[in-house]
């Protein structure tokens, strides 16, 4: 089960997951950020200290808007990941691409 919750700064907006990301509610996560990026979002914050699981189908969609990121200079960053979540990001070689960090603080500053 997945729930996501949003909260919106003036300077970045925040999606909180909370539970697990798999391939049966992954167009969740998908909707979520395409919405961020089509309002001209330039700052998203992923706040993974709830996130308990993420599939393959999760971090696709993640590596999905890699290139979108970029052309349009939206700044994501994904932060305070359990140690499991964050193996399976730097197994795969996301950590390179995508930034992660420890808290929300070190987040901010990026």
């Amino acid at each position: 089960m997945l729930k996501i919750e949003t909260t919106h700064d003036s300077n970045f907006t925040t999606l909180h997951l909370i539970g697990e990301v798999d391939a049966s509610n992954s167009i969740e996560l998908d909707e979520q950020i395409t919405g961020l990026v089509e309002s001209g979002a330039k700052k998203i914050l992923v706040d993974g200290t709830k996130l308990e699981y993420i599939s393959s189908a999760g971090l696709g969609v993640f590596m999905s808007y890699i290139e979108d990121f970029q052309e349009n200079e939206i700044s994501l960053v994904i932060y305070g990941l359990n140690e499991r979540v964050y193996q399976v990001f730097r197994i795969l070689g996301l950590d390179q691409l995508i930034k992660i960090k420890s808290d929300k603080e070190e987040a901010l500053r990026v």
